[in-house]
């Protein structure tokens, strides 16, 4: 008998047993890949090149609170800025509100978007119908997909942050290195539906000139408005999507504690089944000094019938 046959017939021995140890181990092994392919999305991974290149600036104290527009073309002086472009989140709801239907809505400047933005790719007469409609809109190649949009459809938003419910077209559908589930619409158009925000801005993309310019990008802009009113924070789009998450709660210290409660688990399963499959006793006919098994020898002897089998 070879290693391998000694240890298949082991494993089969008990096929349901063997059957439900390979089913919780690869549900075990594929909630892990999960939490790692997670893991890395939010804090490994780095984006496309052109990612890099890019900051937000938000408001010091919170998201919650604008930014004056002017601080656009303050924040174009900055040296190692290419482009700025202003967005404002709106946080609509398309059809009600589940969650399935729920994606980000964000009114901006049709002119400048795709410069900040250089990795998103649009056709060209796309992008000048979008900016040639107040009332148009561009969306992420992946979410048309999810709601079978096409060029030249209409949707509404139900504003739930303010009250106002914009009626856009589609004019546009670009493709991203990686799906942003996104709607992009004009900001003049916001503004006249929601006069409040006119001339703010909630957050303001940046390009800088090289990656390596990022950091030295952000302490000029939040020095620049260091005595100002509205004081701002300026981090990567990496850092301000990390920031993003934080506020959900402390996400890295969740992943990892699925992950150690999913090998600890893994673990127990397999070790539990080894045990049980040493423990397990095999069935071997008891044989006396002789040779004549146990129930031939009551067989033979019937006064040994009421007596039990010698040890």
């Amino acid at each position: 008998m070879t290693l391998t046959t000694f240890v298949t017939k082991s494993a089969f021995r008990n096929k349901r047993r063997t059957v439900l140890t390979m089913m919780s181990i690869a549900f075990s092994l594929a909630l892990l890949t999960v939490m790692m392919t997670i893991w890395r999305a939010f804090y490994i991974d780095n984006g496309s090149e052109q990612s890099t290149q890019r900051l937000i600036t938000r408001h010091r104290v919170s998201l919650t609170f604008s930014l004056p527009i002017y601080y656009e073309q303050k924040i174009k002086t900055v040296p190692g800025v290419v482009e700025v472009v202003p967005t404002q989140w709106f946080g609509g709801k398309y059809i009600d509100d589940k969650p399935e239907h729920f994606f980000a809505q964000f009114a901006t400047d049709p002119q400048e978007l795709f410069k900040v933005y250089t990795d998103f790719k649009i056709p060209a007469d796309q992008l000048e119908a979008w900016q040639h409609d107040r009332a148009g809109a561009v969306v992420d190649s992946e979410l048309a997909k999810k709601f079978h949009w096409k060029v030249g459809d209409r949707i509404t938003l139900m504003g739930t942050i303010w009250d106002a419910n914009p009626e856009l077209t589609i004019r546009g559908i670009y493709t991203a290195p990686q799906p942003t589930q996104s709607l992009y619409f004009d900001r003049k158009y916001f503004e006249e539906s929601v006069p409040i925000m006119k001339d703010q801005s909630g957050t303001f993309g940046i390009l800088a000139d090289s990656a390596a310019d990022v950091p030295k990008v952000a302490a000029a802009v939040d020095d620049m408005f260091h005595n100002s009113p509205q004081q701002t924070k300026t981090e990567s789009e990496k850092a301000f999507g990390l920031d993003f998450v934080a506020m959900l709660g402390n996400v890295k210290a969740f992943i990892l504690g699925i992950c150690g409660a999913v090998v600890f688990a893994t673990l127990l399963v397999a070790s539990n089944t080894m045990a049980m499959s040493i423990r397990k006793p095999r069935k071997v006919a008891w044989k006396g000094s002789c040779g004549i098994s146990a129930a031939r020898f009551r067989d033979t002897h019937p006064k040994a019938r009421t007596r039990s089998a010698p040890r």
